[in-house]
C-alpha cells in the first residue's frame, strides 16, 4: 500500500487537484473529504502519514456545526493518532502575517498558498514532513524500550 495522505478541501476542483498532484507526482494514495467527522474517523482508523487541510472550508460540519480548517485541525491534534501527524494548511490567505497567526491558531505544520503552482515543492514539503514524522516516532519508540528495560 502506498503512502496514505488525507486531503481535507470542501472545493471539488481543488480537491481532484490536489489529489492529482499527490499522486502522479509523489505517489501517494489519496483520501479526500470535505466532513469533518469522517476526517477524524479517517484518522483514526487507517494509517494517513499526513493531512492537506483546506483552512476556509465553507461547508465542513464536525458533529453537526460548522468548522473551518483551523478548528478541525486542533480536533485533529486532540486525537492520540493526531499529535503528530503532520497537517499541511493550504490555503489563499496569504496576506502578510497570514501564515504565522494561521500555523499558531491551528497548531498546523506547514502552509502553502493556493493557487499551487509549485507541484512537485508540494510533493517534497509533504515528504519531508512524513519523514519529519517517522524520526520522531522511531525516537520515542526508542525511548519506550530503554524506558522499560
Amino acid at each position: 500500500m502506498a503512502d496514505l495522505v488525507l486531503v481535507v478541501e470542501d472545493d471539488p476542483a481543488n480537491a481532484v487537484l490536489v489529489e492529482a498532484i499527490l499522486t502522479s507526482v509523489g505517489g501517494f494514495e489519496v483520501v479526500s473529504s470535505d466532513d469533518g467527522d469522517e476526517v477524524l474517523r479517517v484518522i483514526r482508523d487507517q494509517p494517513v502519514l499526513a493531512v492537506l487541510m483546506d483552512v476556509s472550508l465553507g461547508g465542513t460540519r464536525l458533529a453537526g456545526e460548522r468548522v473551518d480548517g483551523v478548528t478541525l485541525t486542533r480536533r485533529i491534534r486532540d486525537l492520540p493518532e493526531g499529535i503528530n501527524l503532520p497537517v499541511i494548511l493550504l490555503t489563499a490567505h496569504a496576506m502578510k502575517g497570514d501564515r504565522e497567526r494561521l500555523l499558531f491558531e491551528s497548531s498546523a505544520n506547514d502552509y502553502m498558498a493556493k493557487p499551487i503552482i509549485d507541484q512537485k515543492g508540494l510533493v517534497e514539503l509533504v515528504g519531508r514532513h512524513i519523514r519529519a514524522a517517522e524520526a520522531v516516532r522511531s525516537e520515542l519508540e526508542a525511548r519506550d524500550v530503554t524506558a522499560d528495560d
